[in-house]
């Protein structure tokens, strides 16, 4: 049967079915329209992941964490993914973000412009409560053995706000006597989220000599390469690890439930091991805004305005 006919017996199939033999025809207005909105939550908290990896690592790892919180409060807590690092920040100042997970660079910032406050920040694998940047190179490039080989070379970084993709490692040149003007090209990961990945990557493809990631970053994408192929050229020094800010404003009473929430975490309860081990951390110990210091610091010794 024709497709223009199948069309028609079927348009007035359903039409006969629509109006009755009884009922009169309505006559619809399309030129008349009006704008639908779908009501807004107003007690929800929102709960952002700064995104250091791709949304679906973002999410893989906090979504039962999140769920905890929840549960422990009885707060209306959802996850919300910001595309960019800048947007996280901004996020922030606008009120849209309420609890922010971040690395401690973008916590000096945020708490420097807007005014969040940190609450506690996380052990790490081995627990390890702080964390270091990583420069790499491809194991086969024969020009890049030590951290002076560097000099002169292309240099792909996360983003201007990372702290272990970037930050750490432009103070572990600067201390090595290699400034910013010594290398032939610095570039940033490129679009939204997953830019730990896109540098590894990048490198692994050849298109950049040098790249800097923050340690753990290579177990991300084991699976998609082999990462023997990856050289390790330098660790940077340990600094302060991620942390929870919570923004300007937010009601002191659902800070501190969260607060404890995440206190209550251990990694030697069973109902809580997966949790943390999807995190990708141990524990949660309490924090304040003066533990992130030596970010402050740095910032200042390699020329960094937390305006920008």
């Amino acid at each position: 049967m024709p497709k223009k006919i199948f069309s028609a017996i079927f348009i007035c199939l359903f039409l006969s079915v629509g109006c009755g033999q009884d009922e009169p025809a309505i006559k619809v207005d399309l030129s008349k329209k009006e704008q639908v909105s779908l009501k807004e939550e107003t007690d929800v908290i929102t709960y952002a992941y700064l995104p250091q990896y791709s949304h679906t690592v973002s999410y893989q790892r906090h979504h039962l964490l999140v769920e905890f919180l929840r549960k422990e409060t009885g707060l209306n807590i959802k996850q919300i993914f910001p595309d960019t690092f800048d947007q996280h920040m901004t996020m922030v100042g606008q009120g849209k973000i309420d609890i922010s997970y971040s690395n401690p660079f973008i916590y000096a910032k945020i708490a420097h412009r807007y005014g969040a406050q940190a609450f506690a920040r996380i052990a790490e694998i081995y627990n390890q409560e702080n964390f270091r940047g990583q420069i790499i190179c491809r194991a086969d490039n024969r020009l890049i053995k030590t951290i002076a080989d560097c000099r002169g070379k292309s240099w792909l970084a996360v983003d201007s706000t990372s702290a272990g993709g970037y930050l750490y490692p432009l103070g572990h040149f600067i201390d090595h006597g290699i400034q910013k003007t010594d290398f032939s090209e610095i570039a940033f990961a490129p679009g939204p989220g997953g830019k730990q990945e896109k540098v590894v990557l990048a490198v692994y493809a050849g298109k950049y000599d040098v790249g800097t990631i923050r340690e753990g970053t290579l177990n991300v994408v084991a699976d998609k390469i082999d990462i023997n192929e990856i050289w390790v050229i330098a660790n940077t020094r340990w600094y302060p690890g991620w942390v929870y800010a919570a923004r300007a404003g937010l009601d002191p009473k659902i800070v501190e439930k969260i607060r404890k929430a995440l206190l209550k975490l251990d990694f030697n309860q069973k109902e809580h091991q997966h949790i943390l081990e999807a995190a990708d951390f141990i524990r949660v110990i309490p924090s304040e805004d003066r533990d992130f210091n030596p970010i402050r610091e740095l910032v200042a010794r390699v020329g960094i305005s937390l305006e920008k």
